[in-house]
């Protein structure tokens, strides 16, 4: 029984039944989305978050139910293992994410904003293309965690000449760090700016480096890429 569980919410075509069962969360996904297209409540929206968060309380306990051969592993370890996955907290989170306004929990916290964000990322689970970039991130970690690391310690670096150098433009380290990311991005909100000549010259040295930071792991992640498709051709 738990093996065909498992075949329904897991494997997601191989049958008929794991293929309608896919498309029927898609679905339900879709439909949990719709009220937060508009502002306030109404009572529909209200039952379409009851009907949603029952549907995914029940498919989270199924996945969890056959979480052993998930892992392909009989042991209680796959259980205890299963809720901390990154999907599976992301399930969670959006069950949350339901569960919090439907008790008034959070009503006037910025936690809440943040919980919707699991509403809208959960349907991510079932795109094959979010699946194989999560499987080229893990195959590319090694790469791309030494690019973050240079990413990061330029960020912090050029935040912290830039906030010496012109302390009356940033009023705190936070807005150096922000500037330094935006620079390093090449996005350039223009928002906060040096406006000395020092600090400008910070700010072009930064710009110039980010392009060249930046392009690093795009070509980590096209190079896996391309091992993977020929992989699978």
């Amino acid at each position: 029984m738990r093996k065909k569980i498992y075949q329904m919410v897991h494997v997601y075509e191989g049958n008929l039944l794991s293929v309608a069962y896919k498309w029927f969360m898609i679905a339900v996904i879709a439909i949990s989305l719709l009220p937060l297209t508009v502002k306030g409540t109404s009572n529909i929206f209200k039952t379409i978050d009851y009907t949603c968060l029952a549907i995914y309380i029940i498919d989270y306990s199924l996945r969890w139910i056959a979480a052993d051969y998930k892992f392909n592993k009989h042991h209680w370890t796959s259980f205890a293992r299963y809720p901390f996955r990154i999907i599976s907290i992301i399930d969670l989170m959006s069950i949350i994410a339901l569960l919090c306004p439907l008790l008034g929990l959070f009503k006037y916290s910025s936690f809440t904003e943040v919980l919707k964000v699991f509403r809208i990322v959960r349907i991510f689970r079932y795109s094959k293309g979010i699946r194989t970039i999560i499987d080229i991130l893990k195959s590319s970690k090694k790469a791309l965690f030494a690019v973050g690391s240079l990413a990061v310690g330029y960020i912090l670096i050029s935040a912290l000449v830039v906030f010496n150098v012109e302390p009356d433009t940033f009023n705190s380290f936070f807005d150096a760090v922000y500037w330094s990311t935006v620079s390093l991005t090449t996005v350039g909100y223009g928002d906060i700016y040096p406006v000395t000549v020092i600090g400008r010259t910070i700010a072009m040295l930064s710009s110039f480096f980010g392009i060249a930071i930046v392009a690093l792991p795009a070509g980590v992640v096209t190079a896996e890429y391309m091992k993977s498709l020929s992989e699978k051709e």
